[in-house]
């Protein structure tokens, strides 16, 4: 069944140069595989898959989340705030917004778009 393999997140995007630049030098992510596909970068134990797609940023929910240890979470979001990643934040219940960082839970994270609109979230485990 599925649930034997692993999953590749795929990303739409409107400008696949865009989102080189920003996917690797922004959130400095390895590319893997460029090709006609797109272009596959390494994330943890896998890949994820950018491509250009007509339908580019039309998700408006999250489209990829990154968790990260506790412990690393404030240096991570550091990093993207000096490469000039605005976060996002949004009418939730039970969210607690400090400069970006939400708090729910006993989890933080943060949302940001990339160039074509794609919803990304970095976060702690919960609890």
């Amino acid at each position: 069944m599925l649930s034997t393999y692993s999953a590749m997140p795929t990303l739409g995007v409107k400008d696949l140069a865009a989102a080189r630049s920003f996917y690797g030098d922004t959130l400095g992510f390895s590319v893997s595989r460029d090709d006609e596909e797109g272009v596959r970068y390494r994330h943890g134990t896998g890949d994820f898959l950018v491509y250009e797609s007509a339908y580019a940023g039309t998700n408006k929910a999250t489209a990829v989340s990154f968790e990260v240890p506790a412990d690393e979470f404030d240096s991570e979001i550091g990093a993207l705030r000096d490469k000039g990643v605005e976060f996002q934040t949004f009418d939730m219940d039970g969210v607690e917004w400090s400069d970006g960082v939400a708090t729910i839970s006993g989890m933080r994270g943060v949302w940001f778009a990339d160039p074509s609109g794609n919803l990304i979230s970095v976060a702690t485990p919960m609890g």
